[in-house]
């Protein structure tokens, strides 16, 4: 007697395309073909539905757009997606596990409308994985501002998030017609997607199925993909390094990361023992000790003699995040340093030479009049000059008291000398009075008063993440044909649009013949330069 299990028509893994740069996506995944996966497309604006191949269509909300789209306002596609949610929920079923959802962030459908779609797929319970892509430079400011609060809503409703940069495309992928960039865009998404479902769906000798992909993906956050082929000698080397620096993802650092998981598939040259445990080794070292790397090993006769390496990390921070970290550090210890001069501060009350200071602050605050009168009754103290010394009575008081030999003087000296203000300035033929300004206090200097501790840490660290881009993307240019070709044809003032001004021939003299000359006959004007000459020896 034999048994056949009851096999659902429907897929555990479907595929939802997102407004317009999702659905192109998804429509070039369905003509690319990936195993064992049903495809959904969802999209306010009507026409795109009807050019789709996808034969599962949901139009998002029909009666608020009337099928034109959304106008690139997210709020238009949140509503409209909020509308049709229902309608997802039956599509998606009781037997779906898993989805991706793939949309282009900075629009309105895509951005708008897949936080609602993830949150319901997850409110459901299926594994949700989305795979973004941001927008290009030249697209405007504003779609990339879009983008960034499309990625912060979308987190919050899924459990990984693959983000691809369509800069980094064009960057690796050079000048290309704007058709091909996006194409090229397309490809990566129908890479990620396909990479990680095909793990799942093809059967291998140690197979990695649904449960493991769901313990490595569940509430990880961003993720970090990478795939790539090779063949010939050191093809398992040349495949792991090439999908650990996979380019085209958002950040491609594996340093910290939780799990990693690895799927090895060979084609009519079968992977041997000793290449993947140079696999395994490689992503260990990088990865770290504490990573656990859940790894299987798949056939595919269409690779040939290449062996091809797929790896996706997740349960770790991103480079960016990493770096808030640190500067958020920085911050908490910055307010410590204007408490380190309170400490040295010593209280010298009880110290004799005290009294002097006091003295002397007391004429500090007070104005120096243009005539002062000095009363001498006892000769006997011929120890201080007032009329020989530059200095003010300031210093000449306090240099008595420091200098004095006997206290006896220095008694003397405090009962005998009187300082009285006179408001006669012709009454002072034996004082010479030198006015000097009134000793100013410096206060400190506050360089950044118009920055706050924060805006000045969150500068440093945009001028940081900036050269991080540059060197990184200088180092991705020299990786590629492209760049290396650009750098090694075109000129470096032609690269950084610099306009040279062109050198004056050497027939253009701006110098005069004609010599001013001033002799006894008076001025004259010769034309002869006796500095230039006809002929050039």
């Amino acid at each position: 007697m034999e048994f056949e299990m009851y096999k659902e028509k429907s897929s555990i893994i479907k595929v939802i395309g997102v407004g317009g740069g999702g659905g192109n996506a998804v429509n070039h995944m369905y003509r690319q073909g990936i195993k064992g996966v049903d495809f959904i497309i969802c999209n306010t604006d009507a026409q795109a539905l009807e050019l789709s191949p996808i034969p599962n269509k949901v139009q998002l909300g029909a009666s608020l757009t009337e099928g034109r789209g959304a106008g690139s306002i997210p709020e238009v596609g949140r509503n409209s997606a909020i509308e049709n949610v229902e309608q997802l929920r039956e599509m998606l079923g009781s037997n779906t596990k898993m989805v991706f959802i793939t949309a282009g962030m900075g629009g309105g459908t895509g951005t708008g409308a897949s936080p609602i779609i993830a949150k319901a797929a997850k409110d459901m319970g299926i594994l949700t994985v989305g795979i973004v892509t941001t927008p290009f430079k030249f697209e405007g400011p504003r779609r990339k501002v879009q983008a960034d609060q499309g990625l912060e809503e979308l987190k919050k409703n899924v459990d990984t998030l693959l983000v691809i940069s369509n800069e980094k495309v064009r960057q690796m992928c050079g000048n290309l017609e704007l058709k091909n960039a996006f194409a090229q865009a397309d490809n990566v998404l129908t890479t990620a997607s396909k990479g990680i479902a095909e793990i799942i769906t093809v059967a291998g000798y140690i197979n990695v199925d649904f449960e493991d992909v769901k313990t490595v993906m569940k509430d990880s956050g961003v993720a970090i993909m990478g795939s790539c082929a090779a063949e010939g000698e050191n093809r398992a080397r040349k495949a792991v390094e090439g999908a650990m620096a996979s380019p085209l993802l958002n950040d491609n650092e594996i340093e910290g990361a939780r799990y990693i998981l690895l799927n090895i598939t060979s084609g009519v040259k079968e992977v041997l023992m000793d290449e993947v445990s140079e696999i395994t080794d490689y992503i260990q070292s990088k990865a770290g000790a504490t990573a656990d790397i859940i790894w299987g090993n798949c056939n595919d006769e269409s690779l040939g003699e290449a062996i091809s390496v797929t790896l996706i990390a997740t349960g770790f921070n991103t480079r960016s995040q990493r770096d808030e970290t640190s500067a958020e550090k920085v911050i908490v210890e910055q307010p410590v340093v204007p408490q380190e001069p309170e400490r040295i501060v010593i209280n010298l009350n009880d110290d004799p030479v005290r009294e002097a200071e006091s003295f002397v602050n007391t004429l500090k605050n007070k104005s120096l009049e243009p005539s002062i009168k000095v009363s001498d009754p006892e000769p006997q103290t011929p120890k201080i000059n007032v009329q020989t010394q530059p200095a003010p009575s300031l210093r000449q008081v306090s240099m008595f008291d420091l200098f004095g030999v006997e206290s006896n003087d220095t008694q003397a000296s405090n009962h005998t000398f009187e300082f009285t203000v006179s408001n006669k300035i012709k009454e002072e033929p034996k004082v010479e009075v030198i006015e000097q300004p009134e000793p100013e206090v410096i206060e400190p200097i506050n360089f950044n008063e118009d920055l706050s501790e924060e805006e000045l840490m969150k500068k440093s660290l945009q001028q940081s993440r900036d050269r991080i881009m540059k060197l990184k993307n200088f180092s991705i240019k020299l990786n590629s044909n492209n760049g290396l070709n650009e750098l090694e044809n075109v000129p470096a003032y032609v690269r950084k649009n610099m306009k040279l001004k062109e050198t004056p021939h050497s027939s253009e003299q701006h110098i005069s013949r004609f010599t001013l000359s001033n002799d006894n006959d008076g001025t004259e004007i010769r034309p002869n330069n006796s500095f230039l000459h006809d002929n050039v020896d």
